[in-house]
Order: structure tokens, then sequence, then C-alpha cells
């Protein structure tokens, strides 16, 4: 399998020249040379070591899938590395060699990637540079990388119906840091807002149905 390589003495997320490769190109490569199965390494490789970013997609986009439940304990502290790797200014990827040996079968990867193509496609029309609010892509990683690190936690925390909002929110703030898109980053932000709200709900509630259960 070819990967395109990038230098990794480059900034965090500093757009290449030319446009840089897309998650859905890269998914799609991946999903048509899979023979047995997939590894994180490859998806790693892929994407390029300096794509804090298009990791952070990659895994959140992964938690949006239908998965069983307690699921979110494996594949939220990814989201939780990837971030804080973010705040700390790293310029290349870092993931656990236990987690990068983990690997999703071909078939698998096919379906999942099918189901979120078409959708991934959509947005990825969508996202452009506009109104990019930092003038520093260090600024920008650290700030940004603190609000995905904030929301990752929430994914990997077992809350029910809680986790789906903050994935969501990590995976367009993601998009936005990618092409530096203020706009998909407004869009994020308010998911975020939302996300707390709701989690704040279920709390909430939890809190109101034992308290007059056992009062």
């Amino acid at each position: 399998m070819k990967h395109e390589l990038i230098d990794p003495s480059a900034g965090t997320e500093d757009i290449p020249a030319g446009r840089p490769r897309r998650l859905s190109a890269v998914l799609d490569e991946l999903a048509a040379v899979a023979t047995t199965s997939v590894t994180m390494e490859e998806v790693r490789v892929a994407l390029g070591d300096r794509s804090l970013a298009a990791l952070l997609a990659f895994f959140a986009a992964i938690n949006l899938l239908p998965l069983p439940p307690g699921t979110t304990l494996f594949l939220g502290p990814p989201l939780m590395i990837i971030s804080a790797q973010m705040v700390l200014g790293h310029g290349s990827v870092w993931l656990p060699r236990r987690m990068l040996e983990k690997s999703i079968g071909a078939s698998q990867f096919r379906s999942m990637t099918g189901r979120l193509m078409p959708r991934l496609i959509w947005l990825e029309k969508l996202v452009k540079p506009r109104l990019w609010p930092f003038s520093s892509n260090e600024t920008a990683d650290r700030v940004l990388g603190f609000m995905a690190l904030v929301l990752a936690t929430a994914v990997t925390l077992p809350i029910p119906f809680g986790n789906w909002m903050p994935a969501f929110a990590i995976f367009l703030i993601s998009l936005a840091i990618s092409e530096r898109d203020g706009v998909f980053l407004i869009a994020g932000i308010a998911a975020a807002a939302l996300a707390f709200a709701i989690i704040c709900i279920i709390f909430g509630t939890a809190h109101a149905l034992f308290g007059f259960l056992f009062h």
C-alpha cells in the first residue's frame, strides 16, 4: 500500500500546497485495498503523521455509528490522547503501540466506511477556508484541542445517550481545523454547547429520579 509522505517538521495542521487529501478519499482507498483487516497504524500512516485533526475526525466519526453499549470506553481514549497532543503543541501523532495494533476486519471496515461516506462527502463539499478567527496555527490547535479534550472525556464516560453529541461536536471542530473554516467552527461550538446541555439534563433527571425513588 502506498501512502503519501508528509514532512513531519511542518506545523501541526498547516495546510500544504495544493488541496490536502480529504478524509473520505483516504478511507475509500483503505477500504479498497484492505484484504483481511485494517490496523489503526495503517489509518495513521495513510492520514499522515501530522494530521491530528484528521485522526480526530476519524475516531469521532466512528463514535457516531450505532455501536454496542460500552464501545465508547475503547473508542473514546484515542480522542483524548490526540486532543491532548494538540493542547501540548505536538507536531506529530503518537498513539500507544497496543492501540496502533488494533484492527478492524476488512468487511467490517468497508461496511463502516460505507455508512459514513455519503454524509462525510457531503460535509467535505461544504467545508472550506473562511472566517478563521485564529492568526496562529499553534494557538488554534491548543485552544481547540482543549475543547476537544473536554468533549472527548464526555465521549469516554458511560453516560446513557450522552456520547453521540460530544462526538459530533469533535467531528465538526476537527473538520473546521483541517480547512480553517470558521463557519464549521461555530457549528462545532454550538454542537458542544448542546452536548453539555444534554448531559446536564441527563444528570439532572437521574438525580431527581434517584431522589424520588430513595427519598
